[in-house]
């Protein structure tokens, strides 16, 4: 008789592998955002926080990690505008092409 309990240990539990998503673990999916959507969530994520939208632009973490091109585009994503609104990135957007 084969040992069905070591399989079901291998494959993770039930719920596990019915709710994954496309056959993926989290830690696979987490490894295909791309550096864009990292950003965008971490902009998202920052200002929900409360922070300013210039503050975040600003931070050492986003500096470091993207230019400001990079940066501009990011003011031009859907969820990122969703987040902080139109006019706020307007702003801050005006405000990275002159600094």
């Amino acid at each position: 008789m084969p040992d069905i309990g070591n399989k079901a240990r291998q494959q993770g539990g039930f719920f596990a592998r019915l709710f994954r998503r496309g056959g993926e673990d989290e830690s696979q999916s987490h490894a295909s955002m791309s550096k864009e959507d990292s950003l965008a969530a971490y902009i998202v994520r920052e200002h929900r926080t409360g922070r300013a939208l210039d503050d975040i632009l600003e931070d050492p973490y986003l500096k470091n990690r993207a230019s400001d091109e990079q940066r501009l585009r990011l003011l031009d994503r859907a969820d990122v505008i969703r987040a902080v609104g139109e006019d706020t990135a307007a702003m801050a957007a005006e405000r990275v092409r002159t600094v």
